[in-house]
C-alpha cells in the first residue's frame, strides 16, 4: 500500500500528537511541517518532544510556501482557531484534502464558507472531533440503535474537572483564558456537543445558565445547560473547569494517559423508556419485558465489554482512508459546523437567558 503523504501545520501540543501518530502509522508518511516559529520543546511532553522528533522533514514558515513547493496528499491544520477557515480555504483551492482540528472555524459564518467551498470543489474535509473515533462512543451508538433502551427519553451528562491554578494555564500569554471566549463553553463544550449528537441525535434548542463565582474571572467557570433533541428527548449537562470531580470524559474513558482515570465513574447516562446506559463504564440496566415495566420491578443488569484504542491514532488512520477514497469523513465539515453552531447557541442562551434554536 502506497503511503499517504501528510503535512502538519502547527507544531504545538496537538500538532505534535498528530505528528506522533503519523509516524506510528505504516500507511502514512510525514513530509513537512508548517510553523513560523516551531518550538524546540513542547511543554508537558518532556525534553525529547519537539521538532527533533519530526524525522528531519522540511519546515515551512507558511502554508502558502509549502503548497507552492509541494502538493501533499493531505494537510492537517493544528493551528490557532482564527486561522482555520483561511488555511482550509487555501488547501481547498489547491485541491488537497484537509483535516481541520476542531472547531472547523472560529465563527459559524466562516465555517459556512469552508463547507460551501469544499462542496463546490469536491475536496474532502475532515474535522478533528477525535472522540467520534473512540471505540467507546461507537459502542454507545450501537447500543442506542439496537433498541434495548427503547425510545430515548433523555441524557444526563457532565464535564467537570479542575484546570490548574499554576503552570501558567491562566497567566502570561494565556491570560486570554480569563476573558470572554476563554471559558469552558468555547474551549471544552464543543467536544461534548459532538458526543451528545452522536449518542442521542440532533440538538434543536438550548438553554443555559453560567457562573464565575468560583474563580472570579470575567469569563464563566461553570455552566448548566439544557438540550432539546429532534427526537423529543431532553438533556441536562453540567460543565465546569473549577470542579474537584472526575466525572469527565478525560478522567473516565481511560483514553488519554496524561489524565488519572477512575474506572468506576461515568460522565453520561443515556435514558430510554426501557432502560439506561452509563458511559463509559457501559453499565446497562433494562426491563426484560415491555409489558412489565415499573419502578417496583428489578432491572436486568449487565456490564458490556468495550474495546479501548487511542482515538487520535484511529482518526489519523481514518483520514488516510478518506484520502485513499476508502471512506467518507466520519466528522464532515457540515458536522463540525453544526457542533460549532450549537456551542455558539449555548453562549447566546446564557447571555440573554433565552431558549435558542440551533437549526
Amino acid at each position: 500500500m502506497k503511503k499517504v503523504r501528510l503535512s502538519v501545520a502547527g507544531a504545538g501540543l496537538i500538532g505534535y500528537r498528530h505528528i506522533e501518530e503519523i509516524q506510528k502509522n505504516p500507511g502514512c508518511e510525514l513530509v513537512s511541517i508548517v510553523d513560523p516559529h516551531p518550538p524546540k520543546k513542547i511543554a508537558g511532553l518532556g525534553d525529547n518532544a519537539g521538532l527533533a522528533a519530526t524525522a528531519s522533514v522540511p519546515v515551512f514558515s507558511s502554508l502558502d510556501e509549502m503548497l507552492g513547493q509541494d502538493t501533499p496528499d493531505g494537510v492537517i491544520l493544528a493551528t490557532p482557531n482564527q486561522l482555520h477557515a483561511e488555511q482550509a480555504l487555501a488547501c481547498i483551492r489547491a485541491g488537497v484534502p484537509v483535516f481541520i482540528e476542531k472547531p472547523v472555524a472560529h465563527t459559524v459564518a466562516e465555517g459556512v464558507r469552508v463547507c460551501e467551498a469544499a462542496e463546490a470543489a469536491g475536496v474532502k474535509v475532515l474535522v478533528g472531533h477525535h472522540r467520534r473515533h473512540s471505540p467507546i462512543l461507537h459502542k454507545v451508538v450501537e447500543v442506542v440503535q439496537s433498541g434495548v433502551l427503547g425510545q430515548i427519553v433523555g441524557v444526563i451528562g457532565s464535564a467537570v474537572f479542575y484546570k490548574p491554578d499554576s503552570d501558567g494555564y491562566y497567566d502570561g500569554p494565556n491570560a486570554w483564558r480569563r476573558a470572554p471566549g476563554g471559558g469552558p463553553i468555547l474551549i471544552n463544550l464543543i467536544h461534548e456537543i459532538g458526543n451528545l449528537r452522536a449518542m442521542v441525535g440532533e440538538i434543536v434548542a438550548v438553554q443555559a445558565f453560567t457562573s464565575n463565582a468560583t474563580r472570579g474571572f470575567e469569563v464563566e467557570d461553570t455552566a448548566a445547560i439544557n438540550f432539546r433533541f429532534a427526537n423529543g428527548a431532553l438533556g441536562s449537562f453540567l460543565l465546569s473547569d473549577a470542579a474537584g470531580c472526575p466525572k469527565s470524559w478525560e478522567q473516565t474513558s481511560q483514553e488519554n494517559l496524561q489524565y488519572p482515570t477512575y474506572p468506576d465513574e461515568d460522565c453520561y447516562t443515556i435514558i430510554g423508556n426501557r432502560g439506561s446506559l452509563a458511559v463509559p463504564t457501559m453499565r446497562l440496566k433494562y426491563y426484560r419485558q415491555d409489558n412489565d415495566r415499573s419502578w417496583y420491578k428489578p432491572f436486568v443488569c449487565e456490564t458490556l465489554p468495550v474495546e479501548r484504542k487511542d482515538p487520535l491514532a484511529e482518526q489519523i488512520a481514518h483520514f488516510a482512508a478518506v484520502i485513499r477514497g476508502e471512506a467518507e469523513p466520519l466528522v464532515s465539515a457540515r458536522d463540525g459546523l453544526q457542533n460549532l453552531r450549537v456551542t455558539e447557541a449555548v453562549v447566546e442562551a446564557a447571555k440573554h437567558g433565552s431558549v435558542v434554536a440551533t437549526v
